[in-house]
């Protein structure tokens, strides 16, 4: 009698691993966690200078699970597979996000001193598909809705780190990632619809901004020659061919490269050895799923754009290389621009709101009102409106559904707009280019080839949640209200 009350309660969820979990306990009445507990210190270690809460990794799935129920029984009626026929062969994909904050410090709280800026890693159930007994295809029983909304985004561990600490990040991150690897070699039996059922769990960590990437799989950071996190393109390289790169760079090969880092097995020179492991120079710690990030593809791109708008309005293209204060100029006409005609508030750092404003013909309009010559106008005119062509392809959550003339025209309108960069716009892409834009040149449509979506696996579900996460502390940085 006492183990069916439990069962009633509310956040009790009875489950079990087979084979069961290396090094996880088989406990499953657990809530929030110290982040740090797993970690045996010596008498010789100083205590970590962080604060980190979270929950096991399995515990958090399994709860996340439960609160599926409903849409997971209604999925099986829908497709006719009736409850007996389908214990087994579930399986959950689940996406992985992780973000730094910077300045969380409390406004006007004593709350207790740690340091100021925090990393959250969530995570959100993409997708629950069944292989029914004596069936061929998978079937789909479920498919989250809004992959980017911080509703279907669960917070599993935030601590006080800065997330270019990368000893206490990994510190921190260890125990996640020993747990995540643990449940890929192994199977859940949880009750659902009130039958026991079997679920297989894949991970892909595609909620991560390029800065995130770089860290935990080991590479140089994002002012490298290596510009791609996908292939191993020399910034050079990218500039001259733009549009025709694979995706070639993956985890295993990461950890591969960084020994070969480490060993220097042909006794190479520095600049040699680097050559050869693609500016792989730290040890990856956390598997990354290679993909673009939607929400930071966009950021970037109109960074880029942003400043495309100044050197055409300061015809950069007659002239070497301006002086600083003229570089202000131009850049205070254009936000004046901006501002009086499209509302548009200068904004300290990109972000995804102003983005996607910016990123408009009508934007365009506006900015051509400030370019002198007519031929210019043209040319800013004509990217604007290949790049509008080719936004919705890495942005919606089912392209093939949503843009599929875009999609399918996707790859000769990236070579018409890399070709009109290295003709018209050649002084800005002579010899270098940023890195969002060749990913968005050369890798989109092979990623959505492969994984079927670019903008439903973006960082988006965390990025917000973060804004909630300040909320709750009263925390209002980064605004430039005063706070109530």
């Amino acid at each position: 009698l006492r183990a069916a009350e439990k069962e009633l309660l509310p956040g009790h969820h009875t489950f079990e691993w087979q084979p069961a979990l290396k090094n996880v306990s088989p406990f499953c009445h657990l809530g929030i966690i110290n982040g740090l507990s797993g970690w045996a210190t010596s008498v010789d270690d100083a205590p970590a200078e962080t604060i980190a809460r979270r929950f096991r990794y399995d515990v958090a799935l399994v709860s996340a699970l439960k609160d599926l129920e409903e849409d997971i029984m209604e999925g099986l009626r829908e497709r006719g597979l009736e409850d007996s026929t389908c214990t087994s062969g579930f399986t959950v994909m689940i996406k992985e996000s992780c973000d730094g904050m910077g300045d969380v410090s409390e406004k006007h709280g004593g709350g207790p001193v740690v340091p100021e800026k925090a990393v959250r890693f969530s995570f959100t159930v993409m997708s629950v598909s069944v292989l029914a007994d004596g069936e061929e295809k998978v079937v789909s029983v479920f498919s989250e809705p809004k992959p980017n909304s911080e509703l279907s985004c669960k917070p599993l561990c935030i601590m006080f780190v800065d997330e270019s600490d990368r000893e206490t990040l990994t510190a921190v991150l260890g125990p996640l990632v020993a747990e995540r690897e643990a449940m890929k070699r192994s199977q859940l039996i949880l009750s659902i619809g009130g039958l026991p059922r079997l679920f297989c769990f894949q991970f892909k960590g595609t909620g991560y901004d390029e800065k995130m990437v770089r860290e935990v799989e080991g590479l140089e950071a994002s002012g490298s020659t290596y510009i791609c996190t996908l292939c191993d393109s020399t910034r050079a390289e990218a500039s001259q061919n733009m549009v025709v790169h694979f995706v070639t760079r993956r985890h295993d090969e990461n950890l591969e490269r960084y020994e070969m880092w480490r060993t220097n097995p042909f006794s190479e020179s520095a600049d040699e050895l680097r050559d050869r492991v693609k500016g792989i120079s730290g040890k990856p710690f956390l598997e990354t799923h290679p993909t673009l990030d939607a929400l930071h593809c966009e950021i970037g791109n109109a960074t880029e754009f942003y400043t495309i708008f100044q050197d055409e309005i300061g015809e950069v293209f007659r002239k070497a290389t301006p002086p600083r204060e003229e570089r202000r100029r131009w850049r205070a006409a254009l936000d004046k621009q901006l501002r009086k005609k499209l509302k548009l508030k200068p904004v300290m750092r990109m972000n995804g709101n102003y983005a996607r404003k910016l990123m408009t013909q009508e934007t365009v309009d506006v900015v051509c009102e400030l370019v002198p010559s007519e031929e210019r106008r043209e040319a800013l005119r004509a990217l604007m409106r290949l790049y509008l062509e080719m936004k919705p392809v890495w942005r919606s959550t089912c392209p093939a559904k949503e843009c599929a003339d875009q999609l399918c025209r996707f790859s000769f309108n990236s070579q018409s707009f890399a070709e009109l960069l290295s003709t018209s716009f050649k002084y800005r892409y002579n010899g270098k280019i940023t890195n969002y834009l060749h990913k968005t040149l050369a890798h989109v449509p092979e990623i959505i080839e492969r994984d079927g979506s670019i903008g439903a696996w973006a960082s988006e579900g965390n990025e917000s949640a973060n804004k909630l996460f300040r909320r709750f502390r009263k925390m209002n940085a980064r605004q430039s209200k005063d706070f109530e």
